[in-house]
């Protein structure tokens, strides 16, 4: 009876034992699923171009690319300032997507820069872009800012200028 007693000790130790193993074995399951969560896109993880389109007139086609390891979201619309403006150029609300913009690796997102019209005041050449990522509230910016390349001769921005929200395609960005 006592051999008994003993051996249904050992076995509710090893049990234990096990079911600790187990468990140490699903939370290390679960760690690398966490570590690849989606991450906020920012100037760290994207690559920032800007590119001359022949049309819409007066727009410019802002490129990220996700050159992170992770998924990242383009939340928003990024926050652009030429040269040394004190405001951010207005995002288009008309162009805000279904969805949040979701990037993996290697991936692009889009918005098209209005620069001017001639209804806009104000106007003079840029030579500097800065492109900053907004959080997910869209309420501020995350990380440092991205600079992006602008034409050698600059480009002419006025009050009118706008950006989009990031889209998923070019076309889908130019249509504004």
């Amino acid at each position: 009876m006592r051999f008994s007693t003993k051996a249904t000790a050992a076995a509710a130790a090893l049990t234990a034992a096990l079911s600790l193993t187990a468990l140490g074995s699903a939370a290390s399951a679960a760690t690398p699923a966490a570590k690849s969560a989606p991450v906020t896109c920012t100037a760290a993880t994207t690559k920032v171009t800007v590119q001359e389109v022949d049309r819409p007139i007066n727009h410019l086609l802002l490129k990220a690319k996700n050159t992170g390891t992770k998924t990242c979201y383009a939340y928003g619309a990024p926050f652009l300032r030429f040269d040394e403006a004190q405001a951010a150029t207005p995002w288009l609300d008309a162009s805000m997507p279904q969805a949040v913009v979701t990037l993996k690796p290697g991936q692009t997102a889009y918005a098209a820069i209005g620069t001017s019209s001639p209804e806009g005041t104000n106007g003079s050449q840029a030579h500097k872009l800065e492109v900053h990522f907004s959080n997910s509230a869209m309420n501020g910016s995350v990380g440092n800012p991205a600079d992006a390349k602008l034409p050698q001769a600059g480009v002419y921005v006025d009050s009118s200028a706008f950006v989009t929200y990031w889209q998923t395609s070019a076309s889908d960005a130019l249509m504004w």
